[in-house]
């Protein structure tokens, strides 16, 4: 398999992820979490499967093709499963602990990278490429017996509290024109969302090439370490992180503070020779909050009934910005080996490129806390300033598609 077949197999994933999720999240919300969460993760089974299976065809016509339909299929679903997830963690943590919720599922998120870092490669080396493909199906499998588990508890919550029929109902309302009613404050926080993320995923990226171009002395194992310090500090701060914005409140304020102090980071990695451990950790730490105060801000300013298509529409956005970022970040470093050394220069243009993002990320940010308080102060409200039973009445609920949901969540929660 060529260089250009290898990195194909990553596009069709990421590109096929930013549009199905729109579609999921509409689908989402019109038949349920549960159809969502057992189709989806069903697909990823499939995809998988066509996947590792497609590693057998070796040498033959039928490895490109079985392997793209396999990530075509896991993309498909796995970047929807994601839509689902934030959906249910939404209805069943709202005015509680959401972001704690969120910083919990993003945790273990980055403890299956950290853990897929560390064994696969062991793996691969004892037990050869096919087997290591066919554990993963084997992984996808146990998270659709985890997706069965989580239906069912689902179905009985929903009977225990009376909401099984309403749910149904305020469902087949929903139509794909109720995007035009979603709220400016959700369109800034997507650009929130999709600046800050246009920073991030870049970098890290290319974080190891980076490190070895620019800084003596490490080598291809070390710089690979110190890039993953980023996720590795979301790993360990995003539970905490989660309990603090959930204690505190202040979304809004957290989302601007968040995102200015990511610029010094990308400052230090631009412009001076601070060992990048530094940088890579500070980054990690602004992550963590990001994705604790943006993400689960999301359910406070839409409506349950259209959530789905919101952090679908979102989830889409953001993947494109990423995407088309990283098209940038090729363009400016300019070169296409990966064993030539990259001039410090392009190096230097890049994370001024990072810092334009960044900055954009700030002026979105303060934008949603200027409009947030002329609707009320949702986002800033405090937990001691706004209990929970006046934080589940945001005004963004009193959409008709909500009118029904928004006295029950409040009995959930």
């Amino acid at each position: 398999m060529t260089p250009a077949q290898y990195n194909l197999l990553y596009a069709i994933y990421a590109w096929t992820n930013a549009v199905v999720v729109i579609l999921a999240g509409f689908l989402i919300d019109k038949l349920g979490n549960r159809f969502g969460v057992l189709v989806f993760s069903l697909l990823t089974v499939l995809g998988s499967s066509i996947f590792a299976l497609g590693s057998h065809f070796k040498g033959s016509p039928y490895l490109l093709p079985m392997m793209l339909t396999g990530r075509l299929l896991f993309g498909s679903g796995n970047g929807s499963l994601t839509i689902v997830q934030n959906r249910i963690t939404a209805f069943w943590f709202k005015g509680k602990e959401l972001a704690l919720a969120f910083g919990l599922t993003l945790s273990f998120s980055r403890l299956g990278s950290v853990l897929n870092f560390f064994f696969t490669q062991q793996f691969e080396a004892k037990f050869g490429m096919q087997w290591t493909l066919w554990g993963g199906t084997l992984l996808c499998v146990l998270g659709f017996v985890s997706a069965l588990t989580v239906s069912v508890l689902d179905k009985v919550g929903m009977k225990q509290l009376g909401l099984d029929g309403v749910i149904q109902q305020e469902s087949k309302k929903v139509r794909i024109q109720d995007v035009q009613r979603l709220p400016l404050r959700y369109w800034l926080l997507v650009l929130t969302i999709m600046f800050f993320y246009n920073g991030v995923f870049p970098f890290v990226a290319d974080a190891s090439k980076f490190i070895q171009d620019k800084y003596s002395g490490y080598s291809q194992q070390a710089a690979a370490y110190i890039a993953g310090a980023v996720y590795d500090s979301s790993l360990v701060l995003s539970a905490a992180v989660g309990i603090l914005i959930d204690y505190v409140g202040l979304r809004g304020v957290f989302a601007v503070g968040c995102a200015a102090l990511t610029l010094p980071a990308f400052a230090l990695l631009a412009f001076t020779f601070v060992p990048p451990l530094v940088s890579t950790i500070w980054l990690g730490i602004t992550y963590s909050f990001a994705a604790a105060s943006m993400w689960p801000s999301i359910p406070l300013v839409v409506p349950q009934a259209t959530l789905g298509t919101a952090m679908g529409l979102a989830t889409s956005v953001q993947m494109i910005g990423v995407g088309l970022s990283n098209l940038i970040v090729g363009h400016i470093l300019g070169t296409k080996s990966s064993e030539l050394k990259i001039p410090l220069w392009r190096w230097q243009q890049m994370m001024i490129f990072m810092l334009a993002n960044t900055i954009a990320c700030v002026v979105a940010s303060i934008s949603l806390n200027v409009v947030d308080k002329k609707q009320g102060g949702t986002l800033n409200r405090t937990r001691k300033g706004a209990p929970v039973e006046q934080e589940d009445r945001d005004p963004a609920d009193a959409a008709p598609l909500l009118d029904d949901e928004t006295g029950n969540e409040g009995t959930v929660s």
